[in-house]
């Protein structure tokens, strides 16, 4: 009898890891809702020519906050699809922001040669940002709406310019 189980069990375990991928990343396109939509921490970090950006400057817009890494291999892969996203949405008034955590603007720049980006990068070198707002890992992105809550959190890697995704941002606005 447990003999006749154990060829149903492989059956099944080989099923789920077939399917793993597969469902781990038709849950992982989504946004997660964030319960009481607290209000967005305030940073002040400067973009890679010295420019200051605060998030209260950007209160009345919706903005898409992503803490990324060079070092982050999900952080690299998504990134060219954030790209194509800020092409989408930077003429409807959302804003797109890439934080990079604790690395210096000289590590920025070069992943920008081989990665580049148009939307806002800032550079929070000292990791400070990061441990004031609720970053589970990275890539972790946030989406603040007008009144600067966050309303949805996204955990790993997404392809930002996602119809479904990016039609959940717009209706934020």
């Amino acid at each position: 009898m447990n003999f006749a189980r154990r060829p149903f069990r492989f059956v099944l375990l080989a099923a789920f890891l077939v399917l793993l991928p597969v469902m781990t990343q038709a849950a992982a396109q989504g946004l997660t809702a964030v319960p009481a939509r607290p209000l967005a921490p305030e940073f002040e970090l400067r973009d890679p020519d010295g420019n200051i950006h605060r998030l209260s400057d950007y209160r009345g817009r919706v903005a898409i906050v992503n803490f990324w890494a060079t070092w982050c291999p999900p952080c690299r892969a998504e990134m060219p699809s954030m790209e194509r996203a800020w092409k989408q949405i930077e003429s409807e008034g959302i804003l797109m922001i890439g934080i990079n955590v604790g690395e210096d603007l000289e590590t920025v720049n070069a992943f920008t040669e081989e990665y580049p980006v148009t939307f806002p990068l800032l550079l929070d070198e000292d990791a400070k940002t990061s441990i004031e707002w609720p970053v589970r890992g990275m890539p972790t992105t946030f989406v603040v709406d007008t009144e600067g809550r966050i309303v949805y959190r996204a955990v790993g890697e997404r392809e930002w310019d996602d119809p479904d995704l990016l039609d959940a941002v717009r209706n934020l606005q």
